[in-house]
């Protein structure tokens, strides 16, 4: 019995737990996933009758049916204690708030279809609660826990901005007045007041709606205890919303026409997703809850619910479908509404990724660094440094702090200035583009918005700079400032190769230019964005890099202007490639420096300035009295401002260490090295490496020789 309950601790990692084999948890595993695989079938179907049902409705019809199954099953009436007064006022506030949450997840439904639905409203409380303490605690769970909260804002700025979804199309199907109801016409009228298109408010709307779920599941817990449990309070709730929306059913249905046909035919498919969505899922996640750890049933259910999306978004066919697509419009008009875009596949592998990271349980400890062995031999550990190097920041905090070390420098405050004109720029082309339904002004909006991120990297390695060093980057981040100059330039040089290429084309063939949408958004793009570049001397590889991007966007913009000019006045098709070519040549030629000392300090070339002053160093070292020789001696650039090197001193015996240390380390720092490691070599060093190589055998001879010479006053050596 005491291996049983000792192996238990170690291997579950958590007091008082009791273990499912292996065997029984693989079953509720496949468990979770089938009613997984049945919820996403349930919300594609849910979405295929919404489009004849009024929204309301349909929750009615889902709260109805679920009380009544409840009620015949569960029995909440006959079994537990009586519900007091003001347990049912409890229940009625839960059953309103619960009707508004159904509310909000449906309508965002109609807008972004199940595939999105199910990618932005079905994660687990695990996940949003992980999620919501990296962003706004300062306990966040460490480096982990931030890169999946990274991920999941990510993925719903892929849904944001780079989901091309046919659903978009359905803003014909809303105009201004013309929504089944006063409800659906108030909730299309703030989407619409947000600027934002029904498909990228209805992302919005989930993310808010997700949330709000959270809070009201946590809210319940406390409510289930007073009721009986959950499921007696899962059963009443969904009594009670059904009474609570009656009234309302009854006024929609005299006061707007049904698009429905036939009642009868929508009973098969209601009691699908009645089982499947509101009690099959709502039972098995609670068995699976108390059978193995809640972070890993909400991974294994994630990872399945969205992978079922992905397959149904493809190969979503039922005869029901066909039917009910017939009803509003002509079959030629429609596409496939579940399309798998771009965006939307890496959303879900980000969405994925994010759950699998914010659903795994938080490290406990902290692996220590090892100081030593106590004199009974047991090793000893120091967990404090990796302690502080652990400690994590809320997100507001680590804005804050960044924008402060950003305004403190010159170099990160010149480019985050910078950027802000930029985005301001950006933001009044794409807003009066949009105005004025101009093609030009909004390719060039999203062009200056594709340079952000060039200014965005190199705000990022001025801000990397400034972080401390830590036990595994003891030489601290100052190179990142060197690998953001060499990807900036490696980057403008791949683009001149491709320009080049282009207008070299171009010239033998040129082809014919609408110069008509050009001249305007050229003129605003030079003036707006790139009025403030100027010299580029004496700016580090960042800066180097940053300025050079500027300058080839301003040039770019500059010889549009020119060879928009030359063709309206002159004809001269010819002049848009020649502008081009000497552009791209150009910018070759301006960033092969770059790269060139980019590439030297990333091969710890000896920096060419200070090449004259460190051999003029060691010639001095060499005359410093006790010295012998050195050898290896290695200097390198590691950032703009620190130089390092080490270097090996052969000194003889009866000389003090820290007096040759000093006297080289003010040498050497004075010819630029302010990063020094000297290693002290005398003759027991040497006595000791002979045995080891022959190699030592003539420097051992050397240092006795030297230590054997007498000087006199007049410097005479004698033997």
């Amino acid at each position: 019995m005491e291996d049983k309950y000792s192996s238990n601790v170690l291997s579950g990692g958590q007091l008082g737990m009791v273990e499912v084999p292996n065997s029984r948890l693989t079953r509720y595993i496949v468990l979770l996933v089938i009613s997984k695989v049945l919820k996403a079938l349930g919300i594609f179907e849910s979405y295929d009758i919404l489009k004849v049902v009024h929204i309301v409705q349909f929750i009615f019809i889902l709260k109805l049916g679920t009380a009544v199954t409840l009620l015949f099953f569960q029995k909440p009436f006959s079994s537990g204690k009586v519900i007091s007064k003001r347990q049912w006022i409890k229940l009625l506030k839960h059953a309103v708030f619960s009707c508004v949450i159904s509310l909000l997840g449906f309508f965002g439904l109609t807008l972004c279809g199940p595939l999105r639905t199910l990618l932005l409203f079905e994660h687990s409380d695990v996940v949003v609660i992980a999620l919501l303490g990296v962003l706004f605690t300062s306990s966040g769970g460490g480096p982990s826990k931030t890169r999946g909260a990274a991920f999941f804002i990510i993925a719903v700025i892929c849904l944001l901005l780079f989901d091309n979804d046919d659903l978009m199309a359905k803003m014909a199907e809303h105009p201004e007045g013309h929504h089944d109801s006063a409800l659906t016409h108030f909730l299309h009228t703030a989407i619409a007041f947000l600027g934002v298109a029904d498909h990228k408010g209805g992302v919005v709307l989930l993310v808010a709606s997700l949330c709000l779920k959270v809070g009201f599941h946590t809210a319940s817990r406390k409510l289930s205890v007073e009721i009986g449990g959950a499921k007696r309070l899962y059963a009443l709730d969904n009594l009670v919303s059904a009474i609570v929306l009656l009234p309302w059913v009854i006024v929609l249905s005299a006061t707007t026409e049904s698009k429905v046909e036939s009642w009868s035919s929508l009973i098969l498919p209601f009691g699908m997703i009645i089982f499947s969505v509101m009690i099959l899922e709502f039972y098995v996640e609670a068995i699976c809850n108390t059978k193995m750890e809640a972070p890993r049933c909400a991974r294994h259910g994630t990872i399945a619910l969205f992978l079922s999306a992905l397959l149904m978004a493809n190969f979503w066919t039922h005869p029901l479908t066909d039917q009910l697509r017939s009803i509003g419009k002509p079959p030629q008009q429609f596409s496939t509404e579940h399309v798998l875009s771009g965006g939307v596949l890496v959303s879900a592998i980000f969405f994925i990724m994010s759950s699998s990271i914010l659903s795994s349980p938080s490290r406990k400890g902290q692996k220590g660094t090892l100081v030593g062995y106590s004199p009974e031999g047991t090793p000893l550990y120091n967990f404090m440094g990796d302690a502080l190097q652990h400690t994590s920041q809320s997100l507001p905090r680590f804005i804050k702090d960044s924008l402060k070390q950003i305004l403190e420098e010159y170099d990160s405050r010149q480019i985050f200035y910078f950027l802000c004109l930029n985005l301001a720029f950006t933001f009044v082309e794409l807003f009066y583009g949009v105005w004025t339904n101009s093609l030009g002004l909004i390719s060039d909006g999203f062009h200056m918005l594709f340079d952000c991120s060039a200014l965005v990297l190199g705000l990022f390695a001025a801000l990397m700079t400034r972080w401390k060093a830590t036990r595994i980057f003891s030489y601290g981040y100052g190179r990142v400032e060197i690998l953001s100059g060499f990807i900036n330039g490696l980057f403008l040089m791949v683009i001149a190769f491709f320009v080049f290429m282009e207008s070299v084309t171009r010239v033998l063939d040129p082809p014919n230019v609408n110069t008509d949408m050009l001249t305007v958004s050229e003129l605003e793009h030079s003036q707006g964005g790139h009025g403030h570049s100027h010299g580029g001397g004496g700016m580090n590889a960042n800066m180097r890099g940053v300025f050079l991007h500027v300058l080839a966007d301003t040039l770019g913009s500059v010889g549009v202007i020119i060879s928009t000019i030359l063709i309206r006045q002159f004809g001269w098709l010819i002049a848009d490639p020649i502008c081009s070519l000497f552009i791209a040549t150009l910018i070759f030629l301006s960033v092969i420096p770059l790269l060139k000392d980019a590439c030297e300090v990333l091969l710890l070339r000896t920096p060419p300035e200070n090449e004259k002053n460190l051999n003029s160093a060691l010639e001095k070292i060499e005359k410093i009295e006790g010295v012998l020789s050195y050898r290896d001696p290695h200097f390198w650039r590691h950032s703009a401002n620190v130089i390092a090197g080490t270097i090996h001193l052969q000194i003889m015996s009866d000389v003090v260490e820290q007096r040759i240390i000093q006297q080289v380390t003010a040498i050497l720092k004075d010819a630029g090295v302010n990063n020094l490691s000297v290693q002290v070599e005398k003759e027991a060093y040497f006595q000791h490496m002979s045995g080891l190589s022959t190699g030592f055998h003539e420097v051992l001879a050397m240092t006795r020789q030297m230590e054997s010479m007498k000087y006199l006053t007049d410097g005479t050596c004698i033997m």
